[in-house]
């Protein structure tokens, strides 16, 4: 079996990944010109779509806000030495444990008060759903990857049982709760950019945003920067030698999977206080999946994880508005995109490595073999 080729951090944070997504765009120019589109005019308009307008923009960042979170899930999960797919569950999770809190207290509690007890509420939620698994492989060897599907499917039935026998609103013949109060529901980019006097197209871009960049720069201050953080990395890397150093790799896989969970939980609060202001069924709507592609196009890295969130912001914001521009081009053919660049950069994020490698050898040898001949 071959062994990963070894590179210099940077290369392996930054230039692979770059080569591995122009690998990615050229098979997708390859596939468009096929089916008789231009690519110039296809990435030319998909850029104008997502970035184009403040509109557009908004769209983008709204989406890119959800793939944070549950990209930071993954990563979180995976330095841990874990696969964490169940991102679709817990996020489910994290909208319920919103979702009963604003309809307990909305008409009772000020906004102030009420919305953080909303993300807290998200965040245990998320992080019981995601421990339960944990703890299954920590003390009884169950396969993480196995329990947290299983987990995704009963997230998703009890959250329906509990949308059509108990919470939905009645006389809707849709599966959802009634609205929130006033209180419950976070204010849209449109209405803070208006507390400073500017103005701002109504879009569902929303305070979610900030609690995005927020989990971001604690999950790299948590794990590069603290105690807790090195300890849940050494379980990960050489789970013998932290168990050697006095490091308990049981507790650390349960932490890991519960930060995991509180983690994609916050989905909940971008869709179910930050837009639609009720609880839904299908608020998630495969962000949890597309978490593992952003994980890993992002190196499992937070800074990564915000860029390559960007990305797939801008290919669903993009997509859409390609859908509309050009005849005959259809959101299936994003969908390819976005299948070739997680083939590129996940299953086969090592292809160019090696040649990567080589190029990078020979440019460290050049300067030597024309000083030697100088």
């Amino acid at each position: 079996m071959s062994q990963p080729v070894e590179l210099p951090r940077w290369l392996d944070l930054v230039v692979l990944p770059m080569v591995n997504l122009a690998m990615a765009f050229a098979v997708s120019a390859v596939v468009l010109v096929s089916i008789g589109q231009d690519p110039v005019q296809v990435l030319v308009l998909l850029v104008k779509g997502a970035f184009g307008s403040r509109a557009g923009l908004s769209y983008t960042l709204y989406y890119a806000t959800t793939f944070v979170f549950t990209g930071l899930a993954v990563a979180v999960a995976f330095h841990a030495g874990l696969f964490n797919i169940g991102g679709e569950g817990q996020a489910m999770m994290g909208g319920l444990g919103a979702g009963l809190m604003a309809l307990g207290f909305a008409q009772t509690l000020p906004a102030w008060l009420l919305l953080p007890l909303m993300v807290l509420a998200a965040m245990v939620f998320g992080m019981a759903w995601a421990a339960l698994p944990g703890a299954l492989q920590a003390w009884r060897g169950s396969h993480i990857v196995i329990t947290t599907i299983m987990f995704n499917f009963i997230a998703s039935a009890l959250l329906i049982y509990l949308l059509v026998n108990v919470i939905k609103e009645p006389g809707n013949m849709t599966p959802e709760s009634r609205a929130f109060g006033a209180a419950a529901q976070l204010p849209g980019m449109h209405t803070m950019v208006g507390w400073i006097g500017l103005d701002w197209p109504r879009t569902p871009l929303n305070f979610s945003v900030l609690l995005a960049l927020a989990a971001a720069v604690g999950v790299y201050g948590l794990l590069w920067r603290t105690q807790p953080g090195y300890a849940l990395r050494a379980v990960g890397h050489a789970p013998d030698a932290a168990h050697y150093a006095g490091i308990r790799p049981r507790a650390q896989i349960v932490r890991a999977m519960a930060l995991s969970g509180a983690l994609a939980a916050l989905v909940g609060i971008n869709e179910i206080a930050g837009v639609h202001h009720r609880l839904m069924a299908d608020f998630v709507a495969g962000a949890g999946f597309t978490g593992i592609a952003v994980s890993l196009i992002g190196r499992n890295h937070p800074l990564g994880i915000v860029l390559a969130s960007l990305l797939f912001g801008a290919l669903y914001q993009g997509g859409a508005e390609l859908a509309f521009e050009i005849q005959g081009f259809s959101r299936d053919m994003v969908f390819t995109l976005q299948g070739l660049i997680v083939l590129f950069a996940g299953a086969m994020a090592q292809v160019a490595a090696p040649g990567l490698a080589r190029i990078y050898q020979w440019l460290r040898k050049a300067p030597l073999a024309q000083a030697s001949h100088g």
